[in-house]
């Protein structure tokens, strides 16, 4: 009998556990250098982030700056209004598209929460028949429901808004657009109405509440056509047109009742609210922000990150 096979078959165990421990070493390392791989990825991409965060500060504090270099501000928003403006240096090292949207060009969704008696009255009856027609057009299927949850926010309760956007219980009412959508999401799921996803809230209503006039001037046509009771059509030609007279001249050529709606249009008076985006390049990457310029005042900064 072979007395060397018991060694042999000793030292093929020890060979076979050394492997199995190589082996599992080896996966463990490649395990942790694909994890450390990944978070240097993520470290690179925090501090391209970081860059581009504070390059974004330093461009909404130069356009706000330019902003308030301007006396006379409505030539100055009429073109940022209308277009998009792309500022770029000859060789390109410099890129940036800078484009402003009229805060107040609707039926201030807040208005569904004033009185109706004395001076409101006025503001809370066009925004609750406006809110009663768009229900109409668009079947939306619980528009009491819908309505009440929008006066608990308007009402200060903050019910439908997750506490995490801070910038929404800075004061009462909804202050944007974003807020007023998580409304609305949460009565879709609430209700299960398939309709509420294809009104066009952004033509009709502005979500800001310092609003106490609408600048018809910028309303969209669907608007105009409501307010004054005109084809929209009609409507749509006159705001097309790069010349064109002034709305109240429009409106009473048209046949609309323009004294009707008078007492909450701000008239041919240039309304200073806005809000502005604006997209940058940085190290091959689009990157963006946007904030709000009311009365000379820049606030409400929100950075998008990577585009």
């Amino acid at each position: 009998m072979d007395k060397t096979q018991p060694a042999q078959n000793r030292v093929k165990h020890r060979q076979g556990f050394a492997l199995l421990i190589t082996l599992s070493v080896l996966a463990v390392i490649i395990a942790l250098t694909t994890v450390l791989l990944s978070y240097l990825d993520e470290v690179k991409q925090d501090a391209s982030d970081t860059k581009a965060l504070i390059q974004a500060d330093i461009y909404y504090k130069n356009i706000t700056n330019i902003f308030q270099g301007f006396k006379n501000k409505k030539p100055l928003f009429s073109v940022l209004y209308s277009t998009a403006l792309p500022l770029q240096t000859p060789e390109e090292r410099f890129s940036l598209q800078l484009h402003c949207d009229p805060l107040y060009k609707g039926v201030n969704i807040n208005w569904l929460g004033l009185g109706s008696s004395g001076k409101n009255a006025a503001y809370s009856s066009v925004a609750q028949e406006l809110f009663e027609a768009i229900a109409q057009e668009y079947t939306i299927q619980d528009p009491g429901r819908l309505q009440e949850m929008l006066l608990e926010e308007i009402g200060g309760k903050n019910r439908w808004v997750q506490k995490e956007q801070s910038r929404l219980h800075q004061k009462n009412g909804i202050i944007s657009y974003r807020q007023f959508s998580d409304i609305i999401s949460r009565y879709q799921f609430e209700v299960d109405d398939p309709e509420i996803g294809a009104v066009p809230w952004k033509k009709y209503f502005s979500f800001s509440p310092e609003a106490d006039k609408i600048d018809a001037q910028y309303s969209s046509p669907e608007l105009l056509a409501y307010l004054f009771d005109m084809d929209v059509s009609t409507v749509q030609e006159w705001t097309s047109l790069v010349e064109r007279g002034t709305l109240e001249n429009f409106i009473r050529e048209n046949g609309g009742e323009y004294e009707k709606r008078k007492s909450i249009l701000a008239g041919e008076t240039f309304l200073e609210a806005a809000e502005c985006s604006v997209r940058y390049a940085m190290a091959d990457d689009q990157y963006g922000f946007k904030f709000e310029y009311i009365q000379g005042e820049a606030k409400y900064f929100e950075f998008y990150g990577k585009q």
